[in-house]
């Protein structure tokens, strides 16, 4: 029996770090703003609260410029979690404190090794399956370290090639349990629609990521306006955050938490 689509129940997020100079990007667009980062993040941070999601913020870490990107670092499917290895090596150091907090929530964290990768954004839940991209940071092992925990929670594990794509969930997202918001640039809208799935194409590319919030609403980026007003005519309840300045280091708004569902629900 398909677990149910439930609201967000808890997330943990991890303050921007001071060393957010240094994050990682595909390009160098010049110098990137802590302030406005942080800033931007506080306001994730009191969106989640506003939908009534109990949100943890842990301390960043000034080495770990990247930290503030915590869904690469873990994928929980339930009781059980699985710590990642990162794909991009720098990343590495951040794991270990998302484990504690997850341990602390009652999580069995189990972890991965050599020569596996993979990071939470190219991890997407679809009921009972997980979509995981085969990227620039997840290799097969990554996959088949993931589908053996997965498997303790019954969930089945279907890769997805995506050739020089950096995360699965830079081109699509959920906006509900039956929508999703695709950038065709990144991921074929037919491969999509083949998951039993209504497909929104993104407008803008930032658009292709979206936070389903559960009971119809969605959190957009405010750079992602006629994506938006698209989901809007859908039916859904829109509310949006600025995030350009974190988009700069590639993040994206799944990739700010790590959500954790009602028991026995599952959530985007």
């Amino acid at each position: 029996m398909r677990r149910p689509f439930v609201p967000i129940d808890a997330a943990l997020l991890r303050a921007v770090s001071p060393g957010w100079a240094g994050a990682l990007r595909a390009v160098d667009d010049g110098p990137l703003d802590f302030a406005a980062a942080a800033r931007q993040h506080a306001d994730y941070a009191r969106a989640l609260v506003q939908a009534g999601v109990a949100v943890t913020v842990l301390p960043a870490d000034p080495r770990q410029p990247d930290c503030c990107f915590i869904e690469d670092t873990a994928v929980v499917v339930g009781r059980h979690a699985l710590a990642t290895r990162p794909g991009a090596a720098t990343r590495r150091g951040e794991v270990s404190p998302v484990v504690d907090a997850l341990v602390s929530v009652g999580c069995i964290v189990h972890r991965m090794g050599p020569p596996a990768t993979l990071e939470g954004g190219d991890v997407l839940r679809v009921g009972d399956v997980l979509y995981v991209g085969l990227s620039q940071r997840t290799n097969r092992a990554g996959v088949e370290a993931l589908a053996a925990v997965a498997a303790l929670e019954g969930l089945v594990v279907k890769p997805v090639e995506l050739g020089d794509a950096m995360h699965l969930k830079g081109g699509v997202t959920l906006a509900d349990a039956d929508t999703a918001v695709v950038d065709a640039d990144v991921v074929d809208p037919a491969q999509v629609a083949g998951w039993g799935l209504s497909v929104i194409e993104a407008a803008e590319p930032v658009g292709a990521n979206v936070l389903a919030l559960g009971r119809g609403r969605v959190l957009v980026p405010a750079e992602a306006p006629a994506t938006a007003e698209r989901l809007r005519r859908r039916g859904l309840a829109v509310r949006t955050v600025e995030g350009a300045a974190l988009h700069r280091a590639d993040g994206r708004l799944t990739c700010l938490s790590l959500r954790l569902p009602r028991p026995g629900g599952w959530c985007a």
